[in-house]
């Protein structure tokens, strides 16, 4: 059962990366990196850890862990009489990540609400011909769905947010 937990780590590992690489703009190491350390947990990855399982240069995983600090992506914790550092992932990342998706779906809104409002506002003019009039139900529907998604995404943030206290 473990040498099967392994594997299935290792693929989650890899397909995780893939989406960082994409969705983090990360380069390959640090996507796998970042990865490596969420699927670990909070007993935390070592240095060691991450050369021997990524099969990395120790400079190269030098290199990101420092790159992924800086980005606060992940922290670092120490325990007492040993020397090394055991790397998480950063507890705010997860709340980051949930105000950006929300500023970035308010902005999509603000403009689907002036685009129907413009689009309102052609329609309701008296020489628009039914023909020519816009329908809105799209722009009603995306709107619906961004609050939706924004009051979701915000009350996971207050779970999050409360656990950390």
């Amino acid at each position: 059962m473990e040498k099967e937990l392994i594997v299935k780590k290792n693929q989650l590992i890899e397909k995780l990366g893939v989406h960082f690489e994409h969705s983090e703009q990360l380069a390959p190491v640090a996507a796998r990196i970042l990865a490596f350390i969420i699927l670990t947990g909070k007993v935390g990855a070592t240095f060691e850890d991450l050369v021997s399982n990524l099969c990395a240069s120790k400079s190269t995983i030098s290199t990101h862990l420092n790159h992924l600090q800086d980005l606060n992506k992940i922290s670092y914790f120490t325990k007492m009489g040993d020397r090394k550092k055991y790397f998480i992932i950063n507890a705010d990342t997860l709340v980051q990540h949930v105000n950006d998706m929300v500023s970035k779906w308010e902005l999509e809104k603000e403009l689907h609400e002036e685009v129907a409002d413009y689009k309102t506002q052609i329609n309701n003019l008296e020489s628009t011909t039914s023909e020519l009039k816009f329908d809105l139900t799209y722009h009603e529907n995306y709107i619906n769905y961004l609050n939706l998604a924004m009051t979701s995404m915000l009350e996971l943030k207050s779970k999050v947010v409360a656990m950390k206290s």
